[in-house]
């Protein structure tokens, strides 16, 4: 049993070390990629996978997010008389909280597996050995571009989910419960600060970087064969999503208090 603990804990941090090396590597490519031409040429292709084909499934994932917590807010504010405010626990919950968290784990599941798919084959089939022996770094050629592109995308895809979380709250809110359209979208407007939306812009940009770094690394270091792929888009998937959730936690924390130290309190409604 101790053998088995301590080979289990030598493999993970043998693993650690492994990512932590292919991150600074990343690293050191990106910010002179970053200013050449070619890499955003590279990057191109990426930003249609990452943005086109992922803006269906994050429009209808904000839209019916937004009109479920409409739905269950209304009677609990009706009942403390602050119907009219309910876009406001809405919008700010969909901008700080959900939005991002929303978007981030639609991206690990869409783009995320796609990528880690797309790398391991070429993994497996040796393309990037492939790559290394033409002298070419396979992670400037590939890490790079698909880094850049779920890093700024993430943000707009955020931007998307909270708008039409929004507009769903909207119609649940003036269309089924007739509450007036001119209140609910005042409160909004009053409530919603500067603050709130860095906070989901700050949060997005983490859940992308990640998003990206993580499909990569499993990628690059999936197992032979399709089963390997196979466990490499799941294990990718699954980091993802508890990386995005523990992000969240703590970015959340630290700017929370932040904010209390600059503004003090801020009372929701």
């Amino acid at each position: 049993m101790i053998a088995a603990i301590g080979a289990k804990t030598f493999h993970s941090l043998t693993a650690f070390g492994r990512f932590v090396t292919f991150v600074w590597q990343m690293l050191r490519w990106l910010l002179p990629g970053m200013c050449q031409l070619r890499t955003w040429m590279r990057t191109m292709p990426v930003f249609y996978e990452v943005g086109n084909r992922t803006l269906p499934v994050i429009v209808i994932t904000g839209t019916f997010v937004g009109l479920v917590l409409a739905v269950q807010s209304y009677d609990q504010l009706r009942a403390a008389g602050f119907e009219q405010r309910m876009g406001v626990l809405l919008s700010i919950t969909l901008v700080q909280e959900l939005g991002p968290v929303l978007a981030g784990v639609m991206l690990a599941g869409r783009v995320g597996g796609a990528l880690t798919a797309e790398l391991g084959t070429m993994t497996v089939t040796d393309q990037i050995s492939a790559l290394r022996v033409m002298g070419a770094d396979p992670i400037r050629q590939l890490v790079v571009p698909r880094f850049l592109a779920c890093l700024l995308l993430a943000p707009l895809l955020t931007f998307f989910c909270d708008v039409f979380g929004s507009l769903a709250g909207w119609f649940v809110a003036v269309v089924l419960k007739q509450i007036p359209s001119t209140p609910y979208w005042f409160y909004i407007a009053d409530a919603i600060e500067t603050w709130d939306v860095m906070v989901g812009f700050i949060k997005s940009l983490a859940f992308g970087g990640l998003i990206g770094t993580i499909a990569c690394y499993k990628g690059f270091s999936c197992r032979a064969g399709a089963a390997g792929v196979g466990r490499a888009c799941t294990e990718s998937f699954v980091a993802s999503f508890i990386v995005i959730l523990i992000t969240d936690f703590f970015i959340g924390t630290f700017l929370s208090g932040v904010y209390r130290g600059i503004y003090g309190f801020k009372s929701l409604l």
